[in-house]
């Protein structure tokens, strides 16, 4: 045991004379910190290190087997999934650890904004962090689209469409991006270098310079009502802090880091090992046009907001929200930095960061079930509840035949079953008259289509009589007041008038 000891030992010292690598990693890994800074509060930037770690390693494997052409990139998926051992598992940690390193990410930031961690002396810190943000939701879109089944098709559809509406060089910018004007081969291909060799190239040398940066300037001290940042006496301030309280970063305060990302790095696994991976859907097919494409979780957010938004304020939203969005955190540390950093001192900060983050999660919550356009179910094959056939004629029960063969229940419910993309029709006759009812199933109107072309006049006549059946708690057909009014002057008008 001496003697192997002794190998490695002289190992370590040949590689050490060469390279001269040893000394300054360990002086990093001991440089002081403040001891306030040894906290829970301080492991997000950690995590997301090692999720990137994650990523590389996963993505390394992954471009193993994935064929990044527009003909086989979605058989290529279809094969890990289910002909290389733990291949759906290898998609499923890439894909999962994706998400959870946005999510880490988006929380980092925002307890740095939340500690006032962007004022001087990183400034640059703060906007190198705001580059790897958008680096990182790059890489979760640019990941999305090597999927290449309908979603990320149709999505990257609409993304193009999005970049079209550039003035002046939209339309070159749509070339850059698809490598063409449609969506093809070149795409793939063009997606393929951002997603393994562009951003991961950037990431990784931002990931670099911000590790660096943190290194010189030490990780902020924990914010103390009353500590003003002043850009003549900060510096000072915190060498004198490091010195009478400083610890070494390891292992005083990285054991909490290690816990943290140990414990992340269990969480990818988990829903990797329940929940499998993101597609892919169906295989890309312009040809099919009735779809809705939904992003990954990341994106679901822009997804809602962007269905909400009425059509003439579409395109300025989009061209002009992103700038400022960008541009004020990328100014922040420029216009604040200086002053108080506590958030008891900051109440406009707070109030901000609170806003942003109900309205991301509001958004992302309406994303998931799109309420703007009602989950739709095919209930076709159920039989309609008998309840619904009691007491009723030949011809009714021949509109309640029509209405089952014809699908009606896949966007409408009756019963509580069905569809609810149109309205449930339980109280249907109680809220239209029969020529009312007519008149929709013929001519259609809001969005139901029209069904005059597909119904003959013996399924409308036998499907109206049934729908004219579906009163609530048998409450009273509804009339037509204007018919009423003219039959009532008709009956009070004496013969011979």
């Amino acid at each position: 045991m001496p003697r192997m000891k002794q190998r490695v030992t002289e190992l370590y010292l040949w590689f050490e004379r060469r390279l001269g690598l040893g000394k300054p990693m360990i002086d990093a890994a001991e440089h002081p910190v403040p001891e306030n800074t040894s906290s829970w509060w301080y492991v997000f930037g950690s995590a997301a290190t090692v999720l990137f770690v994650l990523q590389v390693v996963t993505g390394v494997l992954l471009a193993l087997v994935y064929a990044p052409s527009a003909g086989n990139a979605w058989s290529s998926l279809e094969f890990l999934d289910h002909n290389v051992k733990l291949g759906w598992f290898l998609r499923a940690l890439h894909g999962w650890g994706s998400d959870f390193m946005i999510a880490v990410v988006v929380i980092h930031m925002a307890q740095v904004f939340f500690f006032g961690a962007f004022k001087f002396p990183r400034e640059l810190t703060w906007i190198i962090g705001v580059c790897l943000l958008l680096l990182t939701l790059g890489m979760a879109f640019t990941g999305q689209v090597l999927r290449f089944d309908a979603d990320a098709y149709w999505g990257l559809g609409i993304g193009a469409s999005i970049i079209s509406r550039v003035p002046v060089i939209g339309g070159a910018l749509v070339d850059i991006l698809l490598g063409g004007p449609i969506i093809a081969g070149p795409t793939l291909s063009r997606f393929f270098a951002m997603h393994v060799f562009v951003i991961p190239g950037i990431l990784l040398a931002l990931v670099g310079l911000h590790v660096w940066m943190v290194l010189r300037l030490g990780i902020n001290d924990w914010p103390m009502p009353g500590r003003i940042v002043r850009r003549s006496t900060y510096i000072r301030e915190y060498h004198e802090l490091t010195h009478q309280t400083g610890i070494p970063f390891v292992p005083d305060a990285a054991w909490k880091d290690a816990i943290f990302s140990a414990a992340i790095m269990l969480a990818v696994i988990a829903c990797a090992l329940l929940f499998g991976p993101f597609g892919p859907t169906g295989q890309p097919d312009p040809t099919i046009i009735e779809t809705a494409p939904k992003p990954d979780f990341a994106f679901l957010w822009i997804y809602a907001v962007l269905a909400y938004l009425p059509p003439n304020l579409e395109t300025p939203f989009m061209l002009i929200a992103p700038v400022l969005g960008i541009g004020a955190m990328l100014l922040l540390p420029l216009v604040a930095g200086e002053g108080e950093k506590h958030w008891s001192r900051r109440p406009v900060a707070v109030l901000m960061l609170t806003v942003i983050a109900v309205m991301l999660g509001i958004f992302t919550r309406l994303g998931t079930y799109t309420p703007w356009s009602p989950i739709m179910t095919a209930w076709a094959s159920d039989p309609i509840p008998a309840v619904y056939l009691h007491d009723r004629t030949p011809l009714e029960r021949q509109g309640a035949l029509v209405f089952q063969n014809k699908q009606c229940r896949n966007c409408h419910s009756i019963g509580g079953a069905g569809g609810l993309r149109g309205p449930a029709l339980d109280n249907l006759a109680n809220q239209m008259t029969e020529d009312q009812i007519i008149r929709q199933v013929l001519q259609g109107g809001g969005n139901m289509p029209a069904y005059g072309n597909a119904l003959n006049p013996a399924e409308t006549t036998a499907l109206v009589r049934f729908l004219t059946t579906l009163r609530g708690n048998n409450l009273p057909a509804a009339v037509d007041a204007s018919r009423q009014m003219v039959l009532s002057g008709e009956k009070a008008t004496p013969k011979g008038h």
